[in-house]
């Protein structure tokens, strides 16, 4: 064995020690890392992870002024104690102050998109070219018969001097008239009573082209609800209970359906053929007027369709009263005005009607007297006793041989007679203003273009009816005639039994204004547009407005439209003996 030399020892040993330090150190660095790695985990885990949760899925409180119009809040409605979606009005956004170059998007929890609303697929199908009921449908409300066809079942109860059973045949329309005298078309007259527009509105709305069983795709929800035969059963005899109880109960019917949730209401609309002062009773008193229909809470979402409404409401709208002339096809119309163009007419104004002695603001008296004295003025007298004014025959006879037919106010604001004498294409309005409003939503021009002319300038007595007609130019009156010749097919309601093909009727304009007005209201709501200076006792005003305006002012009409001094702004200045009298007088011109 070779022995190692003693420097050599040192040098080994060296050796050992320096990979035994080397394992040492190693082991350090692998402990060292092992804890640099458990504590990143636990600070990513523990630290982070708590902070670190995506702010989309937190629950926030959402404060209203934040929300911009594509969310939604539940709103109360007006009137009902319902609620349905209706957006805020949108607010300016603040900036905020640390300027973000990729800003997280904007996200509430618990606040549905636009596509919540419950109307909007209606809503969508306006936009389908190829539905040509896109925008327009009309679903029907499937009432129990107590609201509708058992009131035609008791025809005999629905005046207290008239039977209406037969003013209830021919789909309302009553029987025919025989046009013994040429006065008439061969076809497509009757002799319908002037408060039949409930059910001849129904039956139209039964032929309606565009209905739906699927009320989500709705335009508009109609309410077949007789609600002037049933007032008409009550108005003499019976205590306010009975004349509520019906319209109570239909209330009560309609705020348990699906389909009143989702607007409150506001889609709803129904029709009376009566005047809107049978359905505004201002107490509970026995003695008082009418019923409370229309200051229903839930009635005051709905809109509803009546002969004369209320300048003073937004929740009614004037239609026309129904005439003799029910046209079955478009050719009836276009004979009928061709007849009324060719016309030789010999009086220059005429008047069928009856004076009002103990209603000193009526002008009545001194049309009468002028149409005695004038050489060219005709007067059919409408008084108590037998008259050829209850006659259909002749009153139309008359209207036709006349320039023009003054109607002032009658019982109530309007008349039926006014509808009859435009038909016949001689018109010249005297009132106090309130027959504008219910010209069937006709705008400013067509009130002028057929002769609106305000009773103030006949309250002298030296104002001379037959000077001032003559003072129109001939031109002038040629052009008055053709505006009222075209409105013919708007003014008359047509055979509910069959369908015009090109021509709107008055049921046809009604039903468009309608869903013109639902679909507006859903545009509104959508876009969060609000009516917060709405002025309800301006209401005429805003019917009146040009596409696009919201805001109202002073107008021309306004003296037309002011409220009596000293009385409430619903008053009809009517007693119950007096609308007794006018319901007698008019029922008799239909015996």
């Amino acid at each position: 064995m070779r022995r190692r030399s003693a420097t050599s020892v040192p040098s080994e040993q060296m050796e050992k020690g320096t990979g035994k330090n080397q394992h040492n150190r190693l082991c350090c660095l692998v402990a060292l890392s092992a804890f640099f790695w458990i504590l990143l985990l636990y600070f990513h885990f523990a630290v982070l992870g708590r902070n670190g949760v995506d702010e989309s899925v937190k629950l926030q409180p959402v404060s209203v002024d934040n929300i911009d119009s594509s969310v939604v809040v539940t709103h109360v409605t007006s009137g009902s104690n319902l609620k349905f979606p209706i957006p805020p009005k949108p607010t300016r956004s603040v900036a905020s102050p640390r300027k973000m170059a990729n800003p997280p998007p904007k996200v509430v929890t618990q606040v549905h998109e636009k596509e919540a609303f419950p109307f909007m697929k209606a809503m969508r199908t306006i936009d389908n070219k190829s539905d040509p009921c896109g925008g327009r449908y009309i679903y029907v409300h499937e009432l129990p018969s107590r609201f509708n066809e058992d009131m035609l079942k008791e025809c005999r109860s629905l005046s207290l001097w008239t039977n209406m059973c037969k003013f209830t045949t021919n789909a309302g329309l009553g029987p025919p008239l025989e046009n013994v005298e040429g006065v008439f078309s061969d076809t497509g007259w009757y002799a319908t009573n002037q408060f039949a527009v409930d059910v001849i509105f129904n039956n139209r709305m039964k032929q309606y082209e565009c209905l739906t069983r699927d009320s989500s795709i709705a335009a508009a929800v109609f309410v077949p609800f007789y609600a002037g035969f049933d007032i008409a059963r009550y108005l003499w005899g019976y205590n306010i209970s009975t004349r509520d109880a019906a319209s109570l109960d239909l209330v009560d019917w309609l705020m348990k359906r699906p389909e009143w949730d989702v607007m409150g209401g506001k889609d709803h609309f129904l029709v009376a053929g009566r005047i809107t002062w049978d359905f505004r009773r201002l107490s509970e008193e026995e003695s008082d007027w009418g019923n409370k229909l229309l200051f229903l809470p839930a009635a005051k979402n709905m809109s509803m369709l009546v002969v004369e409404s209320s300048p003073w409401n937004a929740n009614d709208f004037g239609i026309p009263y129904p005439t003799y002339f029910h046209p079955a096809k478009d050719e009836d119309v276009f004979v009928w005005q061709d007849r009324m163009r060719k016309l030789e007419r010999k009086w220059l104004f005429s008047f069928a009607g009856a004076p009002r002695p103990d209603n000193p603001k009526s002008i009545r008296g001194q049309i009468i007297d002028q149409c005695k004295r004038s050489k060219v003025g005709k007067l059919l007298e409408c008084d108590f006793g037998e008259s050829k004014c209850h006659l259909p025959s002749s009153i139309m006879q008359m209207f036709q041989s006349s320039l023009f037919c003054l109607q002032p106010q009658g019982d109530s604001y309007t008349r039926r007679s006014a509808f009859d004498s435009m038909l016949a294409v001689a018109f010249r309005l005297l009132s106090s203003g309130f027959s504008i409003h219910t010209v069937h939503m006709a705008s400013p021009k067509t009130i002028q273009s057929i002769g609106f002319h305000p009773r103030r300038r006949y309250s002298k007595r030296n104002i001379s009816i037959e000077e001032r007609l003559l003072q129109i130019p001939p031109e002038q009156v040629k052009i008055m005639r053709e505006n009222v010749i075209s409105l013919i097919p708007t003014l008359v309601y047509a055979d509910p039994r069959s369908k015009l093909e090109t021509l709107k009727d008055a049921f046809d304009v009604s039903v468009q204004a309608i869903i013109d007005k639902v679909t507006n209201l859903r545009r509104d709501i959508i876009e969060g547009h609000t009516d917060e200076n709405f002025i309800e006792e301006n209401s005429w005003k805003y019917a009146l407005l040009e596409e696009g305006q919201r805001e109202v002012g002073p107008h021309e009409w306004d003296p037309f439209f002011s409220k009596p001094k000293g009385e409430n702004s619903e008053s009809t200045d009517k007693s119950a003996e007096v609308a007794k009298k006018s319901w007698k007088n008019e029922q008799r011109n239909q015996a």
